[in-house]
């Protein structure tokens, strides 16, 4: 397959349902497709998926750090190592860090 995936007024899951305009997954089909990909590819786990791609629990393999190091996320500005997206890191911030 090459090119990029688009919304098809289908379920991407497979299951045929008809779903709305620009929409890919009928609401939670696409946990269900995730959990049957990493099924067939990953023997249902996401720890097999990250090693697969290079990725591990050292620093120096996160796939966390990787994010960040992209610029898709960011990492939490009180260097307490959360990592995640911007509003992830707000919510953290504001649960965990503001004055008591």
């Amino acid at each position: 397959m090459t090119g990029t995936a688009q919304p098809t007024g289908r379920c991407y899951c497979g299951c045929g349902k008809q779903i709305g305009y620009g929409r890919y997954f009928a609401a939670g089909h696409d946990k269900t497709a995730e959990a049957a990909f990493l099924a067939i590819h990953h023997q249902a786990s996401v720890a097999q998926m990250l090693h697969a791609h290079g990725y591990g629990p050292d620093d120096t393999k996160s796939v966390t750090k990787a994010a960040v190091e992209k610029g898709l996320w960011e990492e939490c500005p009180f260097g307490c190592g959360y990592r995640g997206a911007r509003e992830s890191v707000v919510n953290h911030v504001n649960r965990h860090h503001r004055e008591k």
